[in-house]
């Protein structure tokens, strides 16, 4: 009988349940950076309509200009910005039926101290109502030592996994930059873009102790879309670190571990369904679904060009109100995530899979 969970934001051993049904089931869940109100709510809308789960997760910059960018405090308006964003997804989530995990993305040395305020926050909410404020969050120290990566993963660890909470760790560079974290391909040593399977297995056994935890493992992938050539996928790496961590520790399961595919925006179909079969259960897109979104404004703003120089047409006195309406334009990109995530379902498997029940 196949595992059901209730609509809404998955936490604890319920979020752990949604994790492995994607790698029993050879499917994985589309993970979309957002920065607005319509943008989760379209997220939310796409994985209604596709019956899939699915992951809503902030930078520290979305989150910042969630809050608005008028707040001058930065660090503030981060912190506030995720609460409030994660606050909305938990009121709306269940009412489109499927299941959403909520997390942040890469968090460097720098968003630490935004990381540890949103652990506060969830250790509020958890003594409130026996649910954290987040499913998971990233720390991202691939640049630094595997030591002192590590050692400050398994200090947050030690604070998240008593709320139901997990982390998502980066090991090896993910090429790119995403909201002003990481670096340009060609300011990456060729090594550090493919993770290790030693680096892999140190972590495992450091981590699993504490609790749940996955990896963004690096294979090549990148932030952002390349011309074609530029990257080049290895997933036969995930496949690796699998075979090596299910040796070294007997685990008794072929894919022990838990992979995040970071950089998913433009990577061939075939790559994607090889990463999955390797134990990936989450792929990050977030430059895809912002073109999506930019490109139905662009092309709404073209077709009404004058709505958008004159309240009333001045020749024929036709008023433009309903036309330059923000509710008008900004629907037109909201279904622009929408059908981009259709198809991003489509190429992770993940339609017409969803837990909710």
């Amino acid at each position: 009988m196949s595992t059901k969970l209730k609509p809404g934001v998955q936490t604890g051993a319920d979020y752990i349940a949604l994790v492995e049904a994607c790698k029993t089931g050879g499917y994985a869940l589309p993970a979309v950076n957002v920065v607005n109100t319509q943008s989760i709510n379209a997220v939310l809308e796409a994985a209604s309509k596709a019956k899939s789960d699915i992951i809503i997760q902030l930078s520290g910059g979305g989150a910042q200009f969630y809050a608005g960018k008028g707040i001058k405090d930065s660090e503030k308006a981060k912190v506030l910005g995720a609460v409030s964003a994660a606050e909305h997804v938990h009121r709306v989530a269940e009412a489109y039926g499927v299941c959403a995990v909520l997390h942040t993305d890469h968090a460097n040395r720098a968003l630490i101290p935004w990381v540890d305020a949103l652990i506060d926050a969830g250790e509020e909410r958890f003594k409130a109502t026996g649910k954290p404020l987040f499913s998971s969050h990233m720390l991202d120290l691939s640049e630094e030592s595997l030591e002192d990566n590590l050692a400050e993963c398994e200090r947050l660890l030690k604070r998240l996994a008593p709320i139901g909470m997990s982390l998502e760790i980066e090991l090896g560079v993910t090429g790119g930059e995403e909201d002003g974290v990481g670096k340009d391909l060609d300011e990456i040593d060729n090594d550090k873009l493919y993770t290790q399977p030693d680096e892999v297995l140190t972590a495992y056994r450091r981590l699993a102790p504490l609790g749940h935890f996955s990896v963004a493992a690096a294979f090549g992938n990148v932030h952002g879309v390349y011309k074609p050539g530029n990257v080049k996928l290895r997933p036969e790496i995930l496949k690796a670190s699998q075979e090596a961590v299910s040796a070294a520790e007997k685990t008794g399961n072929d894919h022990p571990l838990h992979f995040v595919f970071h950089g998913g925006s433009g990577s061939e179909k075939a790559k994607i369904t090889e990463a999955v079969g390797y134990g990936v259960f989450k792929m990050n897109i977030d430059t895809d679904t912002q073109f999506a979104f930019s490109e139905q404004v662009g092309k709404y703003v073209e077709e009404n060009a004058k709505a958008f120089k004159y309240q009333i047409d001045p020749e024929t006195d036709e008023p433009y109100k309903k036309k330059y309406d923000p509710r008008a334009w900004l629907r037109k990109g909201e279904e622009g995530i929408v059908d981009r995530l259709l198809v991003a379902c489509d190429d992770l498997g993940s339609t017409g899979k969803s837990l909710a029940g």
